[in-house]
């Protein structure tokens, strides 16, 4: 195995638990948001429509900063945005 095939697939690994411990904080930031924020005299519908979208932007957040550190960790591996394409 040569040393850059070792250390892309050191940075693979550390990608996957990074994905792993974000999903895991996105259903623990669900369960809180959905105990923690009852509104009184609402519509039951509008209230889970507002959690979701909450939620959604809080996760295309986490990943839109995952794919720019990515972009850039490949940038500075292989000179290129996206490896491999000219």
């Amino acid at each position: 195995m040569s040393p850059l095939s070792g250390f892309l697939a050191v940075i693979v690994f550390f990608t996957a638990i990074l994905v792993a411990y974000l999903t895991k904080q996105f259903q623990n930031e669900n369960l809180h948001y959905s105990s923690s924020n009852q509104m009184k005299n609402t519509n039951t519908k509008v209230k889970t429509i507002e959690k979701e979208k909450v939620v959604a932007e809080t996760l295309n957040g986490r990943f839109a900063m995952l794919g720019l550190i990515a972009a850039v960790g490949a940038y500075l591996t292989t000179g290129q945005i996206i490896p491999g394409f000219v």
